[in-house]
């Protein structure tokens, strides 16, 4: 792609921050809950920005858009979180064009996510795609990106070992617990949070423990009674969580909040309590660990936790990334094809209007001419000189920005521009 602007006056970039250089407490600072994405996306609009896709995950809040310059997508996400233009760029990450589209294929198939191989990206990227054109910011561009990302996360799930194995940050939770917990079996375990981890963390506890003693507890009450009822599991009110934390061995929260849920005032233990914060940002207070009988255990810790499993996991990138060249290929060559389509539009147009004029010329210069005849010779011969265009345009070997000046200059063509 040759600096390629599907906008004529931008660029396609990627803004963002992930687990990589960027601490919990800092990606907090830039984590978006969905209204604060749909203002983000109503404000873009407004600002004429050409295109939007927005990924906030606990592990990664990215921006990919079209704009004159990625300090408009930067400032729209500092505008919509409390985290600093100045904090944004010590840890942050911007792609253009060619290397914004590479690192969207990385982060859907898996390759760049904290545990390699978690495909819980790909349903996320399919809702941002969704909320994007609800408000009417996804142009064909970003659309056939997505569905081209799609198209290889469902190639490398089936083609490759790459996500064989249960790792996830659900998963390993559990094994933290089953390493650092003795007789986990005998032991009550407090769920707060049942949003997609908590749920997760909650199935894999009930498959890989067989423990009974799981208790779950939700701000709203009916979210809880929907899962207790599918595993048989005990719901208490968000009224008795101190109470529950008191009688538990591991907490575990799961929640959504901006500030902490759990803070030292909640937590009198007097028998050791291990607490896992599943949550960005933060939502157990750090001065827990400063009481006696407290372990506590964020998400990125966990996320390091390597296995057997993930090494195995390591032998299939080669494959996985020969796809991803394969699709990216694909939607290349698509995207150059837009590139010229708006010209080989106008040259099809002129070329109608001289067929046009000369057909009326010799309608009335010639006694038995016959139109419908001629109308038909000359639309075939306007399709095969068009192709011939379009062919030429998409050779490897073509300059195609002077191919398509000279046309437009031969043809004194006038090109529409959306």
């Amino acid at each position: 792609m040759k600096d390629y602007h599907i906008s004529k006056h931008s660029s396609f970039y990627t803004i963002g921050l992930n687990y990589k250089k960027a601490d919990a407490e800092i990606r907090g600072k830039f984590s978006l809950d969905e209204k604060a994405i749909d203002n983000l996306l109503i404000e873009a609009k407004a600002q004429g920005i050409d295109g939007l896709l927005v990924t906030a995950t606990c592990n990664r809040t990215e921006l990919y858009g079209f704009a004159q310059h990625p300090f408009q997508l930067i400032k729209l996400l500092c505008d919509n979180t409390i985290g600093t233009v100045e904090e944004f760029q010590e840890v942050a990450y911007v792609y253009k064009n060619n290397d914004a589209i590479s690192h969207l294929f990385k982060v859907g198939t898996g390759l760049d996510s904290q545990i390699l191989g978690d495909f819980e990206i790909i349903s996320q990227i399919r809702q941002s795609f969704n909320r994007s054109k609800k408000f009417d910011i996804a142009n064909p561009f970003i659309e056939r990106l997505c569905n081209s990302v799609i198209q290889a996360s469902k190639r490398i799930k089936n083609d490759t070992e790459i996500s064989s194995g249960a790792t996830s940050v659900a998963f390993a939770s559990v094994q933290y617990i089953f390493k650092n917990v003795p007789d986990i079996s005998d032991k009550n375990i407090l769920l707060f949070g049942t949003g997609k981890i908590g749920r997760n963390t909650c199935e894999n506890l009930l498959k890989h423990t067989q423990n009974s003693h799981i208790t779950l507890i939700n701000r709203t009450k009916d979210k809880a009674e929907k899962i207790a009822g599918k595993f048989n599991l005990i719901v208490k009110d968000y009224g008795d969580l101190q109470t529950e934390i008191r009688n538990t061995d591991v907490l575990i929260v799961a929640t959504g909040a901006k500030t902490p849920t759990v803070t030292k005032e909640l937590i009198y233990s007097k028998k050791p309590l291990l607490i896992l914060d599943l949550s960005i940002p933060k939502n157990v207070s750090d001065d827990v660990t400063d009481l006696p009988n407290v372990t506590l255990v964020h998400l990125d810790h966990l996320s390091q936790i390597t296995d057997e499993t993930l090494e195995k996991r390591k032998q299939f990138i080669p494959d996985a990334e020969a796809i991803i060249e394969q699709i990216k290929d694909e939607f290349i060559q698509w995207l150059e094809t837009r590139k010229f389509a708006p010209v080989i539009k106008a040259l099809k147009k002129k070329l109608k209007t001289m067929k046009d004029e000369e057909l009326d010329f010799q309608s009335k210069k010639l006694r038995d001419f016959n139109a419908i005849q001629a109308d038909i010779i000359s639309e075939r011969i306007i399709q095969k000189i068009t192709k011939q265009f379009a062919n030429h345009l998409k050779g490897e070997d073509i300059d195609a920005d002077n191919s398509l000046s000279l046309i437009q200059k031969v043809f004194q063509l006038e090109v529409e521009t959306k």
